[in-house]
């Protein structure tokens, strides 16, 4: 009883210690190519202000000539015909996006809608652009809690039967192997804070 309780007192720790590192490094990896992402957006207001510099941030530097470049060429095509700019703007986010990934070392599988960004990375920037980590702290911790709970239940179960017969064993192996890979996951992110989320 009391290493189960100091055992969910750690996993709170680590599941707090999680959300702050999520929070912080979300949109550097999580959701950069959506366009409802801070890259996209940055670049939107790129595109109204008529400065590049709103997205020069997220790219490497061997990458500045030709975003620079590809700016003037699109800011050049704003006023003009509509679908010729949509396709020249299209172009240009996609490039920024591209770049932005290869500098995470991240492959560029295209844009992404927007809303299609997981439900915790837009806790994760709304805690931001409220500079208030409370809420997606508590809503981490619970759901952490919950998987691991659900994980360690089902393992518990299975062992009880595990040596019934080969069809349960291999049962009991997999729920046991689900629950370890989960908690090495985590240890995993909590050991190495750059890479980017594949």
């Amino acid at each position: 009883m009391k290493t189960m309780k100091k055992f969910k007192m750690r996993l709170g720790k680590i599941a707090l210690l999680l959300g702050v590192m999520m929070t912080f490094s979300a949109t550097a990896f999580a959701h950069c190519d959506s366009y409802d992402g801070p890259v996209i957006q940055d670049a939107y207001k790129a595109l109204e202000m008529k400065d590049v510099t709103y997205v020069m941030k997220w790219i490497a530097p061997e990458h500045e000539t030709e975003i620079k470049q590809l700016f003037g060429k699109t800011i050049d095509l704003k006023n003009g015909d509509a679908k010729i700019y949509s396709i020249v703007e299209k172009h240009f986010l996609e490039t920024l996006v591209r770049y932005h990934r290869e500098t995470e070392g991240a492959p560029y599988t295209g844009l992404k809608p927007a809303g299609s960004t997981a439900p915790i990375v837009q806790m994760a920037d709304n805690s931001i652009a409220n500079k208030d980590v409370k809420r997606l702290l508590t809503a981490l911790d619970k759901h952490i809690k919950t998987v691991v709970q659900e994980k360690y239940d089902k393992v518990m179960k299975l062992e009880k039967v595990k040596d019934n017969s080969v069809t349960e064993g291999r049962a009991y192996v997999a729920a046991y192997v689900d629950y370890t890979h989960t908690l090495e996951a985590l240890e995993t992110v909590l050991s190495h804070q750059s890479g980017h989320h594949h």
